[in-house]
């Protein structure tokens, strides 16, 4: 079994709370949408209590990424989003895109001084901080996010 193919966390079916899935456009107008609507759901099941900034804040970073980086803005391709909660509220956030991927270690790290004021370059820096755990398959054009 590749590393790709393996299970991020052990979610056992018949212990989630909640599973949702969600595809939209790759049009950047419908990420808040959709970030409103898995938000919405996650207080209903109770899944993202005091994790609710951090958690909301990484999935409009790694959808809007999918958009504009993966998918290249073109509308008439799809952008896939997996939510599952389990019992003990532990959260698997999973973003898909139709591109071709990319190396996140060769990401310029925001935090230094030739990079402070750009303009973009902080999603996957600020994706990595506010969740537990974060892994890009696939070539990148997947990432695993969990918040426990």
């Amino acid at each position: 079994m590749s590393p790709d193919s393996q299970p991020t966390f052990d979610f056992l079916a018949n212990k989630l709370l909640f599973k949702l899935q969600v595809t939209l456009s790759a049009d950047k107008a419908a990420v808040d949408g959709v970030v409103q609507r898995v938000m919405q759901s996650l207080r209903e099941k109770d899944c993202a209590g005091e994790k609710e900034h951090a958690i909301e804040l990484a999935l409009s970073e790694a959808l809007a990424n999918a958009v504009v980086h993966g998918a290249k803005s073109d509308p008439s391709k799809i952008v896939e989003c997996d939510v599952a909660c389990d019992q003990n509220r532990s959260l698997l956030i999973v973003v898909r895109d139709p591109g071709e991927g990319f190396d996140p270690s060769k990401i310029p790290s925001p935090v230094h001084a030739e990079n402070i004021y750009s303009g973009h370059g902080r999603g996957v820096y600020l994706i990595t901080q506010l969740m537990d755990e974060v892994k890009f398959l696939k070539n990148g054009t997947e990432i695993h996010m969990i918040k426990r």
